[in-house]
């Protein structure tokens, strides 16, 4: 059986959304898969090579004004080098992000990372999770605490700094690194077996 190599491309401008990319990294490590972290603000050549070997990359990045991040912006207008060789095609892909209000349009940044993905023609692995905090003997400690199901996402007030990143969020990032390795795994033996 292959380790799957799971890429995590990530900008965190004030460290919250690095907090969930850690929780990533530790849950698809956790499922014995490879992982890198990369920092899309700085990335390099390497890196980017990296990314090319991955089986699967996971894409973050805060909600800033109901999108991705500037960073994460120019980092997928650079990827175009990659949709023009189909290098990332039938990749597994997934996402995840933050914000300060509950809601904060995530929505829309996980939206956009399902169609950046799509573009370079990668499989979308979901969150795979029913919501939590959504019945009157629920928790805001549950998983899934804030009933996303395109992928992983935090809330965090804007006035706190990142060690103030939810632990159930920080578990529902977890669950998404796990989600992906696996789905890796049983991706590379089917692609074997066919």
């Amino acid at each position: 059986m292959t380790t799957p190599v799971v890429s995590i491309a990530y900008h965190s401008g004030y460290g919250h959304t690095a907090v969930l990319a850690e929780a990533v990294r530790d849950g698809a490590a956790d499922a014995g898969a490879t992982v890198h972290l990369i920092k899309v603000d700085g990335i390099t050549e390497a890196e980017w090579e990296l990314l090319d070997a991955s089986d699967a990359i996971v894409f973050g990045s805060p909600t800033y004004m109901g999108t991705a991040s500037g960073a994460f912006h120019q980092f997928a207008e650079h990827s175009s080098k990659r949709w023009f060789g189909d290098v990332w095609l039938d990749k597994l892909a997934a996402g995840f992000t933050n914000s300060g209000s509950k809601s904060g349009d995530k929505l829309h940044t996980l939206q956009y990372f399902q169609i950046l993905a799509g573009q370079h023609g990668m499989h979308w692995v979901n969150l795979g999770l029913k919501p939590g905090w959504n019945t009157s003997e629920a928790s805001e400690n549950d998983i899934n605490r804030l009933g996303f199901f395109s992928g992983a996402a935090g809330q965090t007030p804007a006035d706190l700094g990142p060690e103030a990143v939810h632990k159930a969020d920080v578990a529902t990032a977890e669950h998404l690194g796990r989600r992906v390795a696996e789905t890796a795994r049983t991706f590379a033996a089917g692609k074997a077996a066919a």
